[in-house]
């Protein structure tokens, strides 16, 4: 491996002024670690890239992540290590010894058993500082990498509780630069939240999509966007996955448990509704236990900030019969901007056995019947 610029790595150039100073050292050049890349060549930060894989780091350097490091790379100034959390202290205690006068960061999903192997094991803490950028995708390796993957997402960043503050900085320098949000919170705090609003919606996902696997071809054929909605995320690595729960297993546990206790009072209560037949009162209580489970749902899903934080928007939504044609979805886009509209969030739908999409279009209170009547002069065809 040679430290010679290939690719688009030639064609970078100078870009806005970044806090974060190079080089900075990246080990693990895959989703995360390449978009890490991406995003600091962008400005005009050098980045060394270093992988176990020969194959991946090549080709995180040939979509523009960076270079691939060399012995002479000594001077550098901030490693981030992006490996798989079950070996995510060993690579962070090798890059501590390796670069004493270096800050060293993880972006690894958890944070406690990370800190604690590396305090059992007498690690330089004062230079270690944890983090963990909430974005990612299903998709993995430097080809799925995207310089804008951090961009408005909470980036969490973890003292070890010896952490200088130069170190503390640096890493909050880092994702400022790369367009995050970074938010302070301790490794158990942490843990505990993305066991929560991460971990366990994947395993949701999963064992949802598993249902899926004997399922009758008619029966898939019926499936809409809601089905697409919750089992998207169970296209995940199946390997990245199991270190992630294994090593966060004390808070997973905790959620999915008080999960299968919810889970086994609404099953009861279709047993009981089940029991009666189809046209007999179900048995008291019953039905007050699914609608309880539901509405809970309601409540918890309007706690989930929205576009602009806080509490959840209400959108009035017009949904359009776009063409499954090139530049349909673009011209759809380009007229309601015309029309002075601003388009809050937008969600699309194939038709089954029809070449045309369903674009479900959210706009602002009160915007909605305006929409409709803006794009009916405009010949679009809308659903409802």
């Amino acid at each position: 491996m040679t430290g010679q610029t290939r690719g688009p790595l030639a064609d970078v150039g100078p870009g806005p002024v970044a806090a974060t100073r190079g080089p900075v050292r990246v080990v693990g050049t895959g989703l995360l670690g390449a978009s890490i890349g991406l995003a600091l060549r962008a400005l005009g930060v050098d980045v060394v890239l270093h992988d176990p894989s020969l194959t991946t780091v090549l080709l995180a350097q040939d979509v523009g992540a960076g270079r691939v490091a060399t012995p002479d790379d000594r001077d550098v100034r901030l490693v981030v290590v992006a490996a798989p959390p079950d070996v995510t202290h060993d690579v962070v205690l090798a890059e501590l010894a390796a670069f004493p006068d270096a800050v060293v960061t993880d972006v690894a999903s958890v944070k406690g058993a990370v800190l604690e192997a590396l305090r059992e094991r007498g690690a330089d803490l004062t230079r270690y500082v944890g983090s963990h950028p909430m974005a990612g995708s299903e998709r993995s390796g430097p080809t799925a990498a995207r310089g804008d993957l951090f961009t408005g997402r909470p980036w969490v960043v973890v003292g070890s509780g010896e952490s200088s503050g130069a170190a503390v900085l640096a890493v909050r320098d880092l994702a400022s630069d790369l367009g995050a949000i970074p938010v302070m919170l301790d490794a158990g705090a942490h843990d505990a939240a993305v066991a929560l609003v991460s971990h366990v919606p994947q395993i949701a996902a999963s064992l949802v999509a598993a249902r899926l696997r004997e399922a009758e071809p008619s029966a898939l054929g019926l499936a809409g966007q809601g089905l697409r909605d919750v089992t998207r995320i169970a296209a995940s690595d199946p390997a990245m996955w199991t270190s992630i729960l294994a090593a966060n297993a004390e808070a997973v546990a905790p959620v999915l448990r008080a999960l299968r206790d919810d889970l086994d009072a609404l099953v009861a209560a279709l047993d009981g509704a089940a029991s009666t037949g189809p046209w007999s009162p179900p048995p008291a209580g019953a039905l007050g236990s699914v609608a309880g489970a539901i509405a809970a749902g309601n409540q918890g899903v309007a706690r989930i900030p929205g576009k602009h934080g806080g509490a959840r928007t209400a959108y009035d939504v017009v949904t359009v019969l776009v063409p499954d044609q090139p530049g349909e979805l673009a011209r759809l886009l380009a007229e309601i901007g015309a029309a002075g509209i601003n388009l809050e969030e937008l969600q699309l739908e194939h038709a089954p056995h029809r070449a045309v999409g369903l674009a479900a279009i959210s706009v602002q209170q009160g915007l909605g019947s305006r929409l409709e009547d803006e794009l009916r002069t405009r010949g679009w065809r809308l659903a409802g």
